[in-house]
């Protein structure tokens, strides 16, 4: 592998760790909308993340820890676990059960970076250009529209419109979880910090569950269910999670939430193909507005934003691995 690829210490590079995340979450959209037509969204989303945990659980055992973890390391990442698994897929899956896939790939792939640049510059951690606040107000406004949209398209009714809320929750509680990654790989290594996050989520899910999954007619279950449960389990969420983790760490929450701009491409063009789903026309509007804000909120306008601090942050995390091998 070329040095462009490789870090030092055999890390892969971030930014191919999060384009193969956002396939997958993009992947992933469709796919759930698939198990949460024949089951509950709460049994929907434990089978996904419960799925996940397993495999990562079982990663575990084949990996040897590289460090030592400390009890507050691990309650970090199951507190994370807990907004980030459990809150926001209770939410997603929530809404899922009552608007179109096609809708989550454009309001929890897009407003996410727009809330997380948002926190960012409310706490000054970020400066606040008048590009960025013009694209907050415009990715609000067509967040707005689209929401509108959900309410007055032919065919669209109360219950998209509430399903999108429920995805505009959900993308707040991914914002705050990709804040918190930093601070949960502070002290643990991205393989362990996602499966003790996934477990804590999962193992709430699975209380959550409990009567709905009893109310579940799982013999009606057809086998296209279980093949995409499956691979929601594995791809968009155990692969995925770990990989996005390893990003956050490498490049830091506001670089990594640009790459979410991907998703909502993947995640349309298997809700079309796969689904047959489509936009109205004022969804379609909101969506192109929503989109066009939360690039310019987040890259100010530069093809290639924050590219200088991206690299900066890849190569002080080389020199603090090669620190720590000189000192090993």
């Amino acid at each position: 592998m070329s040095q462009k690829q490789q870090r030092p210490g055999g890390g892969t590079n971030p930014y191919l760790l999060l384009t193969t995340t956002m396939v997958l979450w993009g992947s992933g959209f469709s796919s759930s909308k698939v198990v949460v037509d024949h089951l509950p969204h709460a049994v929907a989303a434990l089978l996904r993340f419960g799925g996940g945990a397993v495999v990562l659980l079982i990663a575990l055992r084949f990996v040897p820890s590289q460090q030592a973890t400390s009890g507050r390391d691990v309650g970090r990442a199951a507190g994370a676990g807990v907004l980030g698994v459990f809150l926001y897929n209770l939410l997603f899956f929530w809404g899922l059960s009552l608007a179109p896939a096609m809708d989550s790939t454009t309001i929890i792939p897009v407003m996410s970076p727009v809330l997380t640049t948002g926190f960012l510059l409310v706490t000054r951690k970020e400066r606040a250009s008048a590009g960025r606040v013009a694209g907050l107000a415009l990715g609000l406004t067509g967040a707005v529209i689209f929401l509108i949209g959900a309410r007055t398209d032919a065919g669209a009714g109360g219950d998209r419109f509430l399903g999108d809320v429920l995805f505009l929750l959900s993308a707040a509680c991914w914002a705050a979880f990709t804040l918190l990654g930093p601070r949960v790989l502070a002290g643990i290594e991205p393989l362990r910090a996602t499966a003790y996050a996934m477990s804590c989520g999962a193992i709430l899910l699975g209380l959550y569950s409990v009567p709905s999954a009893m109310d579940a007619d799982w013999g009606a279950v057809p086998a296209t269910t279980w093949i995409n449960a499956v691979f929601v389990a594995i791809g968009p969420t155990a692969v995925a999670n770990l990989f996005y983790y390893r990003g956050v760490g490498a490049v830091g929450p506001a670089s990594a939430s640009i790459m979410m701009f991907m998703v909502p491409a993947v995640g349309t063009l298997c809700s079309y193909l796969f689904l047959g789903e489509t936009f109205g026309a004022v969804q379609a509007i909101g969506a192109v507005v929503l989109m066009a804000g939360a690039v310019l909120a987040v890259t100010q306008g530069r093809v290639r934003p924050k590219a200088g601090e991206a690299a900066e942050a890849v190569a002080a995390a080389d020199r603090e691995r090669g620190a720590a091998e000189r000192r090993g």
